[in-house]
């Protein structure tokens, strides 16, 4: 017994790590009313470099959108190279929309890392409880990005 005693106290800590850094699935263990901001980033400094952000963000009970593209002949693309910016408050459709192309996402915990260096998308999502830990996010699959990126090519012709 006395050896079973570091096996089960080892097995216990790496059940408990487990747990603090499993993820989280958007709407069920993040809830809609918790939501605060999402970022879609693409960046790329191949020639011509592209720059792409699609930002969500909640104020007084809203939900907006905003989006700026970037284009220029150098890299970094900088504000000054912005060629298109808008925002849109959303509709209760368009907000219905926007929340089920998240719907069921993954939110795992930032992790720094010096080999990243793609072009993206980086997708961040900040939520009332994440402690600025979990904000990292991954759609729940290629479809739900798809209808993401259409919903976010129509919101930005209305914008």
């Amino acid at each position: 017994m006395k050896k079973l005693i570091p096996v089960i106290l080892c097995a216990a800590a790496l059940f408990s790590l487990a747990a603090c850094g499993r993820e989280r699935v958007l709407w069920k263990d993040i809830s809609t009313g918790d939501f605060t901001e999402f970022y879609y980033t693409v960046s790329s400094s191949t020639y011509p470099p592209e720059f792409q952000r699609y930002r969500f963000y909640s104020e007084n009970g809203e939900v907006y959108f905003y989006h700026e593209t970037r284009e220029g002949d150098h890299w970094p693309l900088t504000e000054a190279d912005v060629t298109a910016s808008g925002t849109l408050k959303l509709s209760d459709g368009q907000k219905t929309a926007f929340f089920a192309a998240l719907e069921g996402g993954t939110v795992t915990a930032r992790d720094e890392s010096a080999d990243s260096g793609g072009s993206g998308p980086w997708l961040y999502i900040y939520w009332n409880g994440d402690k600025a830990k979990y904000q990292k996010y991954s759609f729940a699959d290629y479809g739900a990005q798809s209808k993401f990126l259409e919903l976010c090519l129509e919101l930005k012709a209305l914008s």
